[in-house]
């Protein structure tokens, strides 16, 4: 596991989407360009040619500190950070101090917000994939109570599908192109959508 390339996208609000690209650009010795899209994404290009990025995600309950208080905040104050490709090992210390670094400068996580874990499946196949499904599955209960993940969150953090695992269980798909076609026959339309109805 140690040795897996993940990425990251982690909301939070407290500060504006500036306020935390300028944090993420410092402390990682990066230089900021503003792309002028519809996300409001600020790229951050570090020294070893990695591409961080802080984006408007409409999910978000803008917020910031008035004093003591927590009040409502333009839009401008939804921030996602998503990650470059990245290693355990070598990039974990430097997360977590990047994180430390964003609270210190105001950003804080509200119920709105989350974290968006992306594991490399390149040296997974249709069994392990399977056996991956059917593991989640039977810890669905365990793994939201363990997380406390707030009802308002459930169209986001779905748990895993009982119809899903049971075709999976039943075709035992040999192909990764079988397995998506289980994944998405449920659902009509365009499977390319970012904010699919299958996520």
């Amino acid at each position: 596991m140690f040795t897996k390339q993940f990425g990251l996208e982690i909301e939070f609000t407290g500060i504006s989407r500036e306020k935390a690209a300028e944090t993420v650009a410092h402390y990682l010795g990066g230089t900021a360009t503003i792309t002028g899209d519809y996300y409001d994404t600020q790229k951050i290009t570090t020294p070893d040619g990695r591409i961080w990025k802080l984006m408007y995600d409409g999910s978000i309950n803008c917020q910031k500190k008035d004093g003591r208080r927590t009040v409502s905040a333009g839009s401008n104050y939804s921030v996602e950070l998503v990650s470059p490709i990245l290693l355990y090992r070598e990039d974990i210390d430097m997360v977590q101090a990047l994180a430390r670094m964003l609270r210190k400068a105001g950003g804080f996580a509200n119920k709105s917000c989350g974290i968006h874990i992306h594991l490399d499946g390149v040296s997974h196949t249709p069994r392990s994939i399977r056996n991956f499904v059917n593991i989640i599955y039977a810890h669905n209960d365990l793994l939201y109570k363990a997380l406390q993940i707030a009802p308002e969150r459930m169209r986001y953090c779905k748990k895993m599908d009982a119809y899903l695992v049971e075709r999976m269980n039943q075709a035992k798909p040999k192909t990764l192109r079988q397995i998506e076609s289980i994944w998405y026959e449920n659902y009509s339309g365009s499977h390319n959508g970012h904010y699919h109805q299958s996520r």
